[in-house]
């Protein structure tokens, strides 16, 4: 859908991050996607592990996965208390989840407990500091909570992970020109929402059409002032 193409591209680029960061072969043993939603993440990450859990409350998007994508195992799940035994997980990944969720402890503590010693926990979130600028109530009203850098560091060390890297998600040259040019609007993304997608101008539809995967980049350098963290943890 046009008027979803930035927010789906956004979400894609973590997906081809954290596809990037696992074995050129599979050789993951299992790997759980906790929100898996539509699926297609979990079904790209599904080239790197033998087995894949895709989680999800949704009953919908569950009978979704299960017609769609048959290499994954769709799992109709409390987000909040997975259906897996102790240290048997490979791998989580929870992209854009946490700040849904009402208990943000007892849902790392989940991931902590079903994940194996030396298990990778890779989850991404909208930086709040960008997101939400100077706001104390989210902007998304679905949102319960959205993290600094340094509060998800600090949520995730306290659940006894190690190894916490957090970087972020940046929009890349063109979407910074995009911005540039929607200035007036607040921004390219700004520019989006000032409006239903069908008075969109010209304009903004062509440009939101055009964007792609390769319009972001994922850095070390600059956390607080990219779009959305990506945390990297290992369980000891």
């Amino acid at each position: 859908m046009l008027s979803e193409n930035y927010w789906f591209r956004r979400h894609e680029a973590a997906y081809e991050f954290v596809f990037g960061l696992l074995p050129d072969e599979p050789s993951t043993g299992v790997l759980a996607e906790v929100g898996a939603g539509e699926g297609y993440g979990a079904d790209l990450l599904a080239e790197r592990a033998r087995t894949v859990l895709a989680l999800d409350y949704d009953e919908l998007a569950i009978a979704h996965l299960a017609r769609t994508y048959p290499r994954l195992r769709p799992v109709r799940a409390n987000l909040a208390a997975l259906p897996i035994a102790d240290g048997t997980v490979d791998a989580v990944v929870s992209l854009q989840v946490i700040e849904h969720v009402w208990d943000h402890p007892e849902f790392v503590a989940e991931c902590w407990r079903v994940l194996c010693p030396g298990g990778l926990l890779l989850l991404s979130t909208p930086n709040r500091l960008t997101f939400s600028p100077g706001l104390d109530t989210p902007v998304n009203p679905f949102h319960t909570h959205e993290f600094t850098a340094a509060e998800l560091s600090s949520l995730i060390a306290r659940a006894g992970f190690e190894a916490i890297s957090v970087l972020g998600l940046h929009a890349g040259s063109r979407l910074r020109s995009l911005d540039a040019e929607h200035a007036a609007s607040g921004g390219f993304a700004a520019a989006q929402l000032a409006c239903p997608p069908d008075q969109w101008p010209a304009d903004v539809r062509t440009s939101v059409a055009s964007v792609s995967t390769a319009d972001f980049e994922v850095a070390e350098e600059a956390v607080d002032e990219s779009l959305d963290l990506i945390l990297l943890a290992r369980r000891p």
